[in-house]
């Protein structure tokens, strides 16, 4: 498998897996995928079974300390300087997962945040996944304020 950050090329790629692994009221369009890409595409960890993308971490650095709504839909938000890294989304083709690779592309994204000097990373999911993302050390903060395809959703944060 081959990790390696994103470029414009990989749009609709990256556009296929979110659609595979996300609700249509929670997955991110094409248009918003563009407009990440040209805001901060070394912000995206993607992963390959040969030339396949199998998985995805995305997400922007911010200065501000908790995941909110506005952040999905405006990328010019994104500060290369910021002090958290965010998480958007952590997407894994249905029929790759329980293999470990989301793990792998979680740990590439705090290795890089780390090294760059950031405070640590913040993510937000749904109850079931809160046990998955302590094993990395994210600790739970409650119910986030994000509203996000009117899910509820857990704050959680990995302090470096």
């Amino acid at each position: 498998m081959i990790i390696r950050t994103a470029t414009i090329d990989d749009l609709t790629s990256i556009s296929k897996v979110e659609a595979a692994c996300f609700p249509p009221a929670e997955a991110a369009t094409s248009e918003e995928f563009k407009d990440r890409l040209a805001h901060y595409a070394n912000h995206f960890w993607l992963m390959f079974d040969d030339d396949k993308l199998i998985a995805f971490v995305d997400g922007f650095c911010t200065d501000e300390p908790n995941l909110t709504d506005e952040m999905y839909a405006k990328a010019a938000l994104h500060n290369e300087n910021g002090k958290w890294q965010m998480i958007f989304g952590v997407n894994t083709l249905p029929e790759y997962r329980n293999h470990g690779y989301a793990g792998e592309l979680i740990k590439r994204a705090i290795s890089d945040a780390k090294s760059q000097g950031r405070a640590g990373l913040v993510l937000t999911c749904k109850d079931k996944l809160l046990h998955y993302y302590s094993k990395f050390g994210f600790v739970n903060e409650g119910i986030s304020e994000s509203v996000h395809g009117n899910v509820t959703w857990y704050q959680m944060r990995l302090t470096l």
